[in-house]
């Protein structure tokens, strides 16, 4: 460990310690000690003590993410939607994560908010309710009215909320550093990427600048809907870590009951709420990513109102070709077309077995082929699809997983509005329009240009790039370079062990000697014995019973 990443280490210790104290409470001691977790921090032995929590380990782990708080939430929460990467059961354990906490009290909440803003509280707003209507780990929701009388929630980050998450990034990379060193099997769930995946997706969300942005981005895009409505953003209430919008009134769609009782339609917001989504994806290559019912209101007229935009996805052009060519893959029956694109994906394990993936998805694709649209089961299909490329080890990107998190969502919030409601038959249009975009003359040759501009660029360096090869292999200077993976941990063991042998022998020597000495009885006198023998022994005891203490602390008898 370097002295930069000690110190910072050590600055972190009673984070360090809650973490370390919630992981062995929930029964995780092993991978710590794997690890050597908690060896490089002065740790109180009171923390390792305690029987474990029982219970499933999915069970455990999800409720140890909510007691640990925001930063390992949010990590719950992008493991979840990486059902291709670990177990499904885990997977939709973690979908039932919590994120309700205690609110901040008013006291501290008003400075906080006039420190943001520049000016008093009763300068920005007639009223400013004390008491949030909603309270999550990173922020918390208060009603308000501006002095132009306008009805709005203001979201107030919580005032550590940033140095708390940068704490924790700090203790998970770590640890995820870690894992990848000492924990060899787990190397293919890439722990580092998916902190590092993380470290992104709580910077933008704890930046409401950029949630700011894109509740204006996406007002634009559907500027001419009639059946969206996007709240307003009042920018002169708005920073990085306050968010001033217009106030939402409306129905929650998942009690159709409810909303026939006040006189709307709950086929008709079905309908509007797979066309929301189909032009989010298929027009605009920009979606709400989590819309679960909590996040969307229904207004009178049938008019679906989004809210909370701090996580958004975007499908730019590659990922947007990698979709169009899975969608004709998969509608052609055309089998390796889509193992090649799940090769461009990247399939991760190079002795991945090709022949079996075409027969897995040859059968995939013929247990839906021929149904009725109304048969299809679109989250059940997803979750086929995340087990096999969990088989075959296929790492799909972010984005692409918000999109089938967001696909599962409207689909069945779709059935529980209208059982009848045929998600796929409504996306028919959209997919056409795709492909013929896709397969259009201008595209074809926008496409063709751009190879062609490659393939030029390509052959106008390869013969610098081949002179230059045969260059360095004339004097000599090209050479091959040997890199070890997964063997530090065999390498620190045998050093160890090497270096017990070694003071094992020492010890022997000087008992040895010692022994020698004291036999011939000769040299300056210590109580009566050769002080050079007695000394020997001294030293042989010290070394031998540091040598023993140290085995046991290691745990390998």
């Amino acid at each position: 460990m370097s002295l930069l990443t000690l110190n910072r280490s050590y600055r972190h210790l009673r984070r360090y310690q809650q973490v370390i104290s919630v992981l062995v409470k929930y029964g995780f001691r092993e991978i710590l000690a794997r690890t050597n977790f908690w060896a490089r921090f002065p740790l109180s032995r009171k923390l390792l003590r305690g029987k474990p929590i029982e219970g499933s380990y999915a069970v455990r782990i999800r409720t140890a993410l909510e007691e640990l708080g925001p930063t390992f939430i949010k990590l719950g929460q992008v493991l979840s939607m990486r059902s291709f990467l670990i177990p499904l059961d885990l997977a939709q354990e973690l979908t039932k994560l919590q994120d309700k906490v205690p609110p901040v009290p008013f006291a501290e909440i008003k400075p906080f908010v006039e420190e943001e803003l520049g000016r008093e509280l009763d300068d920005c707003f007639q009223s400013f309710q004390e008491e949030p209507i909603a309270a999550a780990s990173i922020a918390q929701a208060h009603p308000a009215v501006t002095e132009d009388g306008q009805e709005v929630i203001v979201k107030v980050q919580r005032p550590t909320a940033r140095q708390m998450i940068a704490t924790d990034m700090e203790i998970l990379m770590e640890f995820a550093q870690l894992l990848e060193k000492y924990v060899p099997e787990i190397e293919q769930y890439d722990p580092v990427g998916i902190i590092q995946d993380l470290a992104k997706t709580t910077k933008r969300e704890t930046d409401f600048l950029n949630e700011a942005k894109n509740i204006e981005l996406f007002a634009r895009n559907f500027r001419e809907v009639e059946t969206v409505y996007v709240p307003k953003v009042f920018r002169d209430l708005t920073t990085s870590r306050i968010l001033t919008m217009e106030r939402i009134k409306g129905i929650k769609p998942y009690q159709p009951e409810v909303l026939r009782q006040e006189g709307l339609d709950p086929r008709v917001v079905a309908l509007n709420g797979g066309r929301l989504l189909f032009k989010q994806i298929f027009e605009d290559g920009f979606f709400h990513a989590d819309p679960h019912p909590g996040n969307l209101f229904i207004l009178p007229g049938n008019i679906i109102a989004p809210v909370d935009y701090g996580m958004m996805g975007r499908l730019d052009s590659q990922l947007m070709s990698i979709f169009t060519d899975a969608l004709i893959a998969v509608t052609q029956k055309d089998v390796e077309e889509m193992v090649r694109v799940l090769t461009q994906l990247g399939i991760t394990d190079e002795k991945a077995n090709l022949i079996s993936l075409r027969l897995d998805i040859a059968e995939l694709i013929d247990s839906y082929y021929g149904l009725r649209l109304d048969q299809i089961d679109l989250r059940q299909a997803i979750e086929r699809g995340s087990e096999l490329a969990r088989t075959y080890r296929v790492r799909i990107p972010s984005n692409l997983l918000l999109l089938g998190k967001a696909l599962g969502t409207y689909e069945e919030l779709g059935r529980t509005l209208d059982p009848e409601y045929d998600f796929i038959s409504e996306a028919r249009p959209y997919v056409k329009r795709l492909i013929r975009r896709r397969m259009s003359l201008g595209e074809l040759s926008r496409q063709s240009f751009k190879l062609l501009r490659d393939i030029y660029r390509l052959l106008r360096i390869l013969p610098g790039e081949l002179e230059l090869i045969v260059t360095r292999l004339r004097r000599g200077e090209l050479s091959v370079q040997l890199q070890h993976r997964g063997l530090e941990r065999l390498i620190a063991q045998i050093n160890r062990t090497g270096n017990r042998l070694s003071l094992s022998l020492v010890i022997a020597a000087l008992i040895v000697g010692s022994s020698l000495v004291m036999q011939l009885n000769r040299g300056p006198r210590l109580f009566d014995y050769p002080a050079v023998g007695i000394m020997g022994f001294v030293i042989a005891g010290i070394f031998g019973i540091w040598l023993i203490i140290t085995i046991f602390r290691s745990r390998n008898l």
